[in-house]
């Protein structure tokens, strides 16, 4: 008998090595138990608020079956406009972000004197606040503006040009405040594409064209899909600039605005938790699109460059 117990207890050891080892193959570790607890605050916060807008949206106010919200908001050409106003605000601020942080940081990874001076700069928006680069629009670009009252006094204009409380003020305003976010995300990006090769490139008699054209951009494409993608939430989910220097009752009555107007207003939470989830697939549907191309378009190596 004393001679068994060891023998089991030897036996079960393997055993338990083995499933221990088959499990770290398979990559499951007991150190992911420490994931638990964001799992939990994800499920919280996030999926749990999400489930129980989509079943809020199925359970419209005034009937019409699980999915009457639905239909009467794409029934609803002052509704349905919401869609094409907010994607033609997020659209072009998440392209235009993007295509100017290139550039930009294209110059700015390079060392040399000033380059924390002028990052620091070029991020400052992010410490003013939509409310505040909205008060700092009005009174530079408002009808009596600085900028009015300059080409008044030069005779460049008759009247005041109008540049808020319509599109291009909450235009504005999100290229304000969403420019420093995408900064820093491709100076982040480019800042891990090796020099080396450009340099290899420009003794092969590679032009500073071919050079950005042939290996900065086919690194970079992975970081400018991600960067886009967050520009693009960002501001599709524009609502205190369409409110403050746009016009909520025309050009600018974004979807946030109608959820707003749904919940507080017409106190219709089920079709504002509908604009809600509306919000989320079309977010959603850009997010795959940009990622669909990101796949098809980029054919390099995942080294070389971050974002890969």
């Amino acid at each position: 008998m004393a001679v068994e117990a060891p023998a089991r207890a030897e036996a079960r050891a393997p055993r338990r090595g083995g499933l221990r080892h088959r499990l770290a193959e398979r990559g499951v570790d007991r150190v992911l138990l420490l994931l638990l607890p964001a799992v939990l605050v994800v499920a919280l916060l996030f999926l749990y608020p999400m489930m129980y807008g989509v079943g809020l949206s199925l359970q419209p106010k005034d009937g019409g079956g699980p999915f009457g919200n639905y239909t009467g908001f794409f029934r609803d050409p002052y509704q349905r406009g919401t869609i094409w106003k907010t994607l033609r605000l997020a659209l072009p601020a998440a392209l235009i972000n993007v295509g100017a942080s290139v550039p930009i940081a294209y110059r700015l990874r390079g060392r040399f004197r000033g380059r924390r001076l002028l990052t620091a700069l070029l991020v400052l928006p992010v410490t003013l606040g939509t409310v505040l680069v909205a008060d700092g629009l009005l009174r530079y670009l408002g009808p009596k503006g600085w900028f009015n009252r300059v080409l008044l006094d030069l005779g460049v204009v008759d009247e005041p040009v109008r540049l808020v409380y319509n599109y291009w003020g909450v235009l504005f305003s999100l290229l304000i405040t969403g420019f420093p976010f995408a900064f820093l995300l491709v100076l982040a990006y480019m800042s891990g594409i090796d020099p080396t090769l450009e340099r290899a490139a420009a003794t092969l008699g590679a032009g500073p064209w071919q050079r950005m054209r042939r290996i900065v951009l086919p690194l970079l494409a992975p970081g400018l899909a991600t960067t886009f993608v967050l520009a693009f939430v960002l501001a599709f989910s524009v609502f205190p600039s369409a409110n403050l220097v746009g016009e909520p009752a025309g050009e600018t009555r974004v979807m946030a605005i109608a959820a707003y107007q749904a919940a507080f207003e017409k106190y219709d939470y089920s079709m504002a938790s509908t604009i809600a989830v509306l919000m989320g697939v079309f977010e959603l549907l850009v997010i795959a699109v940009t990622l669909l191309l990101r796949g098809r378009l980029y054919t390099g190596p995942a080294t070389g460059g971050k974002g890969s």
